[in-house]
């Protein structure tokens, strides 16, 4: 991954996606000012062009125009991306690569398409099928490191620190067929719509919800069954 900064200088200025990485540089020290800065940012950038517009001045030979679109989705790709590799560094490399790909195939963009699913598409299909490669490799889990997520917390009054609940979830994860924790991740953490995903993984919205339902049944079920295995109490509200 340590050639993409390279690569990324010579498809548009370099200087789009450095001002990016200093930027998150100052949001992961922040951490607690993170969606406000996004906010912020958002606010400055008003009034704002269309995706379609931009991506039509892209087309144009405009590079600030990409440079525009960088600003309005780097931070939530970021965040998306570190869902599943939970590496700042590894996060940043997959975030510029989706950019490299996405400035490279613009040309072949349908327009009438929004963009930003399949912004998000390019991005999580590069991370999944990194960490494809990255399992036949014998290498650590999908999920390698551990947060705690609020949306998957199956217990909200356990008096366990969060941290040891954040790990239970993440292995209960591990568990789940690839296609399920995804939708996961997507719908319940990231909060994308039905919609969205269904977008994004390139799969009708009736699969997607679906998918989700049976997702949320496995996990509830893996959940059960690790908390009888810990001697721990479940109740009908564990798993939701």
């Amino acid at each position: 991954m340590q050639e993409l900064s390279g690569k990324i200088g010579d498809r548009w200025t370099g200087n789009e996606y450095q001002e990016g990485t200093a930027r998150r540089e100052q949001m992961k020290t922040e951490q607690a000012n993170r969606e406000t800065s996004v906010r912020d940012e958002g606010r400055e950038c008003q009034p704002q062009l269309s995706d379609a517009r931009l991506v039509e001045r892209v087309r144009e030979g405009d590079r600030s125009a990409f440079r525009e679109l960088v600003l309005r989705y780097e931070g939530k790709l970021y965040r998306v991306i570190h869902r599943f590799v939970h590496n700042d560094a590894l996060a940043e490399d997959l975030v510029q690569e989706t950019f490299i790909r996405v400035y490279e195939n613009l040309g072949r963009f349908d327009v009438s398409r929004r963009f930003g699913p399949w912004l998000f598409q390019v991005g999580v299909n590069l991370t999944l099928d990194y960490l494809r490669k990255k399992k036949r490799r014998g290498s650590t889990s999908l999920f390698s490191e551990i947060s705690s997520e609020r949306s998957l917390d199956p217990s909200s009054d356990d008096p366990r620190d969060k941290r040891d609940i954040g790990e239970e979830v993440q292995r209960v994860l591990q568990e789940l067929p690839e296609k399920y924790r995804t939708v996961l991740v997507l719908r319940d953490l990231e909060h994308f719509t039905s919609a969205e995903v269904a977008a994004i993984m390139n799969r009708k919205e009736s699969t997607i919800r679906w998918r989700l339902a049976e997702a949320r049944n496995r996990f509830k079920r893996l959940w059960t069954e690790r908390m009888k295995e810990a001697g721990e109490p479940f109740s009908e509200k564990d798993g939701k």
